[in-house]
Formats: structure tokens, sequence, C-alpha cells
């Protein structure tokens, strides 16, 4: 037996998911504020593997090219995020790619944090593509947080600054929250009443 099994059978490990711009950030600070449980975020750790000079790094730029630089940190030559996002959205073999470099690479990072804090009962991972990603195995638990696409659709309009259609398609890549339901423990209802999923986190966490 592994020590992410070892680990998993005396831990607690969240796996806190959802579609984009469901509120995910906005469960997650409050967690963080009201409970002393370690926080894993998958977003941050995938930001870490992209820094100049990293393997992950390398890899993009081999395929991309400088096209991928951001002109405006140039000095520093750092990846443009935002840019990143826009090809892959748009190409699904970059996407497909993309995917396949960095997944695993998050993974192995989440594994590596998740036993740094094995004497912690719980702790929590944030994970946008948990099961897009196949990170079932590494959780004991997966909530899924709840939010009508409508609102998630206006959340994207008023955050990324794109239009409407880019918007649904950027929600549509996504498994739907019926397909994510099937695999859930938990769902946290963000809907419009953040008292829900408060009381929901109180009563569980």
């Amino acid at each position: 037996m592994d020590i992410l099994q070892k680990s998993k059978k005396t831990q607690r490990r969240i796996g806190l998911t959802g579609g984009i711009a469901s509120g995910k950030t906005t469960i997650t600070n409050y967690i963080r504020k009201h409970k002393n449980i370690p926080i894993l975020d998958a977003d941050n750790l995938s930001r870490e593997l992209i820094k100049p000079n990293t393997y992950g790094y390398k890899k993009i730029l081999d395929y991309f090219g400088n096209k991928i630089i951001d002109n405006k940190n140039n000095s520093e030559r750092a990846i443009n995020r935002k840019l990143l996002r826009k090809i892959i959205f748009k190409h699904s073999e970059s996407k497909e790619w993309i995917e396949k470099l960095l997944h695993p690479l998050i993974k192995e990072k989440m594994i590596e944090e998740c036993c740094q804090y094995k004497n912690n009962q719980t702790i929590v991972l944030v994970i946008p593509l948990l099961f897009e990603a196949k990170f079932e195995d590494i959780c004991t638990e997966i909530w899924l947080v709840k939010c009508p696409k409508e609102l998630q659709v206006k959340r994207l309009i008023k955050r990324d600054k794109i239009s409407e259609k880019e918007a649904y398609e950027s929600i549509n890549l996504q498994l739907s929250f019926e397909e994510k339901r099937k695999f859930s423990d938990i769902i946290l209802d963000n809907s419009n009443d953040h008292n829900k999923w408060i009381h929901t986190i109180r009563e569980l966490l």
C-alpha cells in the first residue's frame, strides 16, 4: 500500500469542485476564514507549474512558441495565461495536449502536499476539473457546488470581460452539473442564498 492510500485511511480529504464561476472561491474563502483546515488549490499549483524555467513552462513554449509569452512582462518571459486559456478553448487539440501535460503534474504535486499534511485530520482539495482530470482517487469524499448556468454566465462575463457566447462555450467545455452530481457526496447550493451552503459546511466541518 502506498503512502497516499495509507494517509487516506486516517485522513478526511474533501475534494471541492464545481463548474467555472460557480462560487468555489467564495466557499473556499469562507472555509479558510472560519475553519482551521489546510486548503490545497489545483489552480495555484497549475500557476506554479508553468512559471518561467519550470518543466511545464519549457514544454508549453516548445509547443506554442513565443506567441504565448506575456509581452507586458517580457523581462520575466512569463506565460500569458489569459491568452493560453483563449487558445485552448478554441482549439480542442491544444486543450487535450495541455491537459495531458499538466493534469498528471498537478496531481503528483497535490499528492506530495497531501502527505505534508498527513497529521491533519481534514484537508480540502479545491479541484475545478476534479472529474474531467480524474482526481477522484485522491479524495475520500467529493463536495460539488451547485449554481444555475445563467448565474455562472453573468459572473463569467463580469469577471473575464467576455461575451455571453464565450461564457456559454467555456461552461459547456466542462462536464454538466447533472453528470458531476452522480459521483458527488455533498451538494453545496450556491444558487442565490449563501446561508444554504454555509449551513451545510457548519454541519459537516
